[in-house]
């Protein structure tokens, strides 16, 4: 029998950047992940200077799934993998950036895509959009942990390049950052590639009807929960406020249904490993969470965050 530690994890065993008591831990296990991931991306491509380093850098048009799968593994590497792996996997994406240029093609400008303030934008845009749907679907969180979580995450943002003293430490900052950068947001030609991707990817076209049953959901519904703003800039309208949270606690509430032992059994299986290597108690979980969301809002309170657009939304408590 393996030696316990007093965390109640195997001795000498690594709990990784963040471990299994933080919220991180808790929340990207769950299913939503994927929504919030595609509503990153939207997000993001509303920074001209950002998306046109990704769209020049990279084959997008033909290798966006590659894209959106490399990020999820960047994320579960870091989330639940070893402190070793995470560093790595910090200093691999640090190295490539180094390496990558863009131009401006109104100015000429030439211009590193490693500039601090792109890699802001993009990691408050990816933090921003899992901790929305994650509340926004019904995964209970006090504010006090949103700000936890947002916390937490200036260690990610170090990973990539930044100087986590930069990088917003709670809802609050994170809604000041949103409101100082919107004058710099724009939907130019690549924003306009990225939403046309994400409407219609190219597939199979044995598996159109299955893009059109499956895929276009989750990307309908990741657009209709951005901010206001952008849906002006992309020029596209998106259902009542109202609506699109009945849809999120609706998606949120079936996806959950699914055991996750099977959902976590999909390589790269991050969360399996980890358990393995500390043990069954590191097993993610919402309610070690709603416990304190128990106490700290009581039963029956609702929940209130601001999706980066300083627009107030509610979901049952």
């Amino acid at each position: 029998m393996r030696e316990a530690s007093t965390s109640g994890h195997p001795m000498g065993a690594d709990p990784g950047l963040f471990g299994p008591s933080s919220v991180t831990w808790q929340m990207h296990g769950d299913p939503m992940m994927w929504v919030a991931g595609v509503r990153a991306l939207y997000l993001q491509a509303l920074h001209p200077r950002a998306v046109r380093g990704v769209m020049q850098n990279s084959d997008f048009r033909k290798d966006a799934w590659g894209r959106l799968m490399r990020t999820a593994n960047f994320v579960g590497t870091t989330t639940y993998g070893t402190t070793e792996v995470a560093e790595h996997a910090g200093a691999r994406v640090r190295k490539i950036h180094t390496m990558l240029k863009a131009t401006d093609p109104d100015t000429g400008e030439r211009y590193g895509v490693d500039e601090p303030e792109l890699l802001l934008w993009v990691h408050c845009a990816e933090i921003d959009s899992y901790l929305h749907v994650a509340r926004r679907s019904g995964f209970r969180l006090t504010d006090d942990l949103a700000d936890r979580y947002v916390a937490e995450h200036r260690e990610s943002a170090r990973l990539v390049g930044l100087d986590p003293a930069d990088v917003p430490a709670s809802t609050a900052e994170l809604a000041a950052y949103f409101e100082r950068v919107r004058p710099e947001l724009a939907a130019g030609p690549e924003a306009r590639d990225v939403d046309d991707f994400l409407r219609r990817p190219p597939t199979h076209p044995l598996l159109i009807p299955a893009r059109a049953l499956l895929w276009r959901r989750v990307a309908n519904l990741a657009y209709a929960s951005l901010p206001p703003y952008a849906h002006e800039l992309y020029g596209r309208t998106a259902p009542p406020p109202a609506t699109v949270t009945r849809r999120l606690v609706t998606t949120g509430t079936i996806l959950r249904t699914i055991p996750a032992r099977l959902r976590w059994q999909l390589p790269p299986k991050h969360i399996l490993r980890a358990m393995a290597r500390l043990g069954p108690g590191a097993r993610p979980a919402p309610y070690k969470l709603d416990r304190r969301a128990a106490i700290l809002d009581g039963p029956g309170r609702a929940k209130r965050g601001n999706g980066g657009g300083g627009g107030r939304w509610r979901t049952p408590g």
